[in-house]
């Protein structure tokens, strides 16, 4: 192989292998940026985590028995615009129970509706919508999943 030749190959070898950084560099680079995106999402989704609601069995100091709905706020901060969708009857318009703001660390309790009383069995969990502390609407169903609601 002569001088010429080889010095081509190198030339071809070097290209290749700067083709090849950059490529890896754009891969590595989109891979951090995917966890960076994924890491800012949990760092979202943290302080809606830590809400829940549920209906519950509450006996009054007169023996009365009642249902309640807990919301129960986990996070280090509050919690905004608190709504607890109720289900519709046909031909009824939706309605919610307003619970406003629930203070971190602890858990609110509102009046269930009456009727409810009769098919009551065990405590189970309720929807809930709310604001988190920056400002965000979240959604948690019935069955535990949160989604973020516009």
């Amino acid at each position: 192989m002569d001088s010429d030749g080889l010095s081509a190959f190198a030339d071809v070898f070097s290209a290749v292998g700067t083709v090849g950084a950059f490529g890896l560099g754009f891969l590595l680079l989109r891979r951090e940026h995917r966890r960076e995106a994924d890491r800012a999402e949990d760092e979202r989704r943290s302080q809606a985590e830590r809400i829940s609601a549920w209906v519950e069995l509450t006996h009054r100091l007169e023996g009365r028995r009642e249902l309640a709905f807990h919301i129960h706020n986990a996070s280090a901060m509050p919690i905004y615009e608190v709504e607890l969708p109720l289900p519709a009857h046909d031909g009824e318009e939706p309605r919610s129970e307003f619970v406003g703001l629930v203070p971190p660390g602890r858990t609110v309790q509102r009046p269930a509706p009456g009727e409810w009383l009769r098919t009551y069995v065990e405590p189970e969990p309720v929807q809930i919508e709310f604001l988190d502390s920056a400002g965000r609407r979240w959604s948690r169903d019935e069955q535990g999943a949160l989604s973020r609601t516009e």
